[in-house]
């Protein structure tokens, strides 16, 4: 057995931008550090909001779980997919009636299993079920089958993302917050040995608005009206973290962000270690 592994989490997926940068980058990464699992926020994928069978597919082909957010449900088509495919989560804080799960257990590889949580915050967003208590009830059943644990925190609110991050301290490997696009500065080993960030940022649009046209977003804030967004063009971003994690006991070893960005003249490879 595996004395640690690591897990590298790609931050939302926003769009064809994302998508094309996700299979140009991630290669990179494979062959830089080989990760024994590849976890990626998909709920943006398809034109920048949302996911379909078809687009999850092609980005399952690249990675091993995909997790969601509030976002999951805007094709509608993706509720079937939802029921069938156990590797797309969506925050399993939703009511029991949802279609889909909210948690998945990878493996078993090298004699190891990972489990992953995708959980959704309350704060800024919809009133669902409270995010504390079902992963209390899901951490529960996933370490009596492994101790390595992932959370995704899909969640607008630091404060929120860092409270979760305290409450599940040495009782995950991980949480990893999702949601509003922009890489935090704040990665660590918390005191107890779960690994922590409150955003890992996205895949897509460098030269945007959290993934959309800066024009489309500026016209929102000037008319305070409705507006149709679409994905950011030109230069892309690829912000991820790595999390090493000792297999035996799930504690987190170290996190660490990794950011390619484009350049005129090619990729830059931002290693923040």
């Amino acid at each position: 057995m595996l004395d640690k592994i690591s897990c590298l989490f790609l931050g939302d997926i926003v769009g064809r931008p994302g998508r094309t940068a996700l299979k140009k980058y991630l290669p990179l990464l494979k062959d830089k550090y080989s990760p024994f699992l590849l976890v990626a926020n998909g709920e943006n994928a398809a034109g920048g909001i949302g996911i379909t069978e078809e687009i999850a597919n092609e980005l399952l082909s690249h990675v091993d779980v995909l997790t969601s957010g509030n976002h999951i449900w805007d094709k509608k088509e993706v509720c079937g997919f939802l029921l069938k495919e156990p590797r797309l989560l969506r925050p399993a804080n939703y009511p029991p009636l949802t279609p889909g799960r909210g948690t998945y257990v990878f493996g078993e590889k090298d004699g190891i299993k990972v489990g992953i949580i995708n959980l959704q915050g309350r704060v800024f967003m919809e009133p669902i079920d409270c995010p504390f208590r079902v992963a209390e009830d899901e951490v529960r059943k996933l370490r009596e089958i492994t101790p390595i644990i992932i959370v995704d925190f899909h969640a607008e609110a630091t404060s929120e993302k860092q409270a979760l991050g305290f409450y599940l301290d040495g009782r995950v490997s991980a949480v990893i917050g999702t949601h509003t696009h922009v890489p935090t500065a704040d990665e660590r080993i918390l005191p107890q040995g779960t690994a922590y960030i409150s955003d890992v940022g996205m895949i897509g649009g460098y030269d945007s608005v959290i993934g959309i046209r800066p024009e489309q977003a500026i016209r929102r804030f000037l008319t305070s009206m409705p507006q149709r967004f679409e994905p950011g063009r030109g230069r892309t971003i690829f912000s991820s973290v790595l999390i090493e994690i000792n297999a035996s006991t799930g504690k987190g070893i170290s996190i660490h962000r990794e950011t390619i960005i484009e350049e005129e003249n090619g990729a830059r490879l931002s290693d923040e270690a």
